[in-house]
């Protein structure tokens, strides 16, 4: 395992999880225990001064909950714009098509990176998969140069079977398909080796050829040039420093917000967010954005 410390990433990313708020109950989804989902980020103005305020250029990665239900998003998104950080949004592609046209509006060429999750719990019937595929077409026809579009699915027992011949459907339509190992009480669920082999068949995590990254003791530029924040402001350096409750940088709202001045070594076994990875904050495993 290498320490070395990885080149220092051009831009950084915020992984905002802006609203709890939901339109779907999937069986495995990661925050259904939480105590409230109707919560959302209700001071736009302050989240926005507070963007504004961060060094150089940044990725906005929007996320929920259901992102396209926050009652402000298509503001956040032309003002994060107009700011000049780019712009990156996970979806459970429920929106319809005019929301999703007034968000690429917005976005215009800050859009970075489009992912929608394919949750078969709701997109259950052949006839809803082909409305799916249908509308990943059009906003892949709509994408500004240098933006790219993928679709995600989680990997539950039910869903492993169908998952090779859901890859090429998708790969015969030019959409990039990635699989996300299913999670129970924050770590992978008890894979069996036969499972295990075919998630690496598939790509293992987000396309990462693993099935649960570990860069534990490596330099990260998570905390000085990525963090998490949620729809109160919270600021961690990670999402698992935010499921342990450690490595707290501050409300992003107020001046108690700080970034680390350098790369820190992991502190986790286990990397549950591939963001970090894929945009190069670590010195192994960088691979495509997406």
């Amino acid at each position: 395992m290498t320490t070395q410390l990885p080149p220092r990433p051009p831009e950084g990313v915020v992984m905002w999880n802006l609203n709890t708020t939901c339109n779907y109950r999937c069986s495995y989804c990661t925050q259904r225990f939480l105590d409230d989902r109707t919560r959302w980020a209700r001071d736009t103005p302050r989240f926005l001064e507070g963007f504004r305020r961060l060094p150089g250029r940044w990725e906005i990665k929007l996320s929920g909950g259901e992102p396209f239900l926050h009652p402000t998003l298509m503001e956040v998104v032309a003002a994060l714009a107009k700011m000049g950080h780019r712009v990156s949004v996970v979806t459970n592609f429920s929106a319809s098509v005019d929301k999703l046209d007034h968000f690429l509006a917005a976005a215009g060429s800050a859009l970075r990176v489009f992912s929608a999750s394919l949750h078969r719990e709701y997109v259950s019937t052949d006839e809803a998969l082909a409305q799916f595929l249908e509308k990943a077409r059009y906003v892949l026809s709509r994408l500004p140069a240098g933006a790219t579009f993928n679709v995600t699915c989680v990997a539950t027992r039910a869903n492993l079977p169908e998952l090779p011949a859901l890859a090429q459907h998708f790969a015969a339509a030019g959409i990039r398909f990635k699989v996300q190992p299913e999670k129970q009480n924050r770590d992978v669920i008890p894979y069996t080796v036969e499972e295990q082999a075919q998630l690496v068949t598939l790509g293992g995590h987000n396309d990462l050829g693993v099935i649960a990254p570990s860069f534990e003791g490596q330099p990260c530029w998570a905390g000085a040039l990525a963090f998490t924040l949620d729809d109160r402001g919270a600021a961690w350096r990670c999402y698992p420093a935010r499921r342990y409750r450690r490595e707290y940088l501050g409300n992003f709202l107020d001046s108690t917000f700080q970034l680390y001045d350098l790369a820190r070594p992991c502190q986790y076994a286990y990397c549950n967010c591939t963001v970090p990875i894929e945009r190069g904050m670590m010195a192994s495993l960088g691979r495509r954005g997406g």
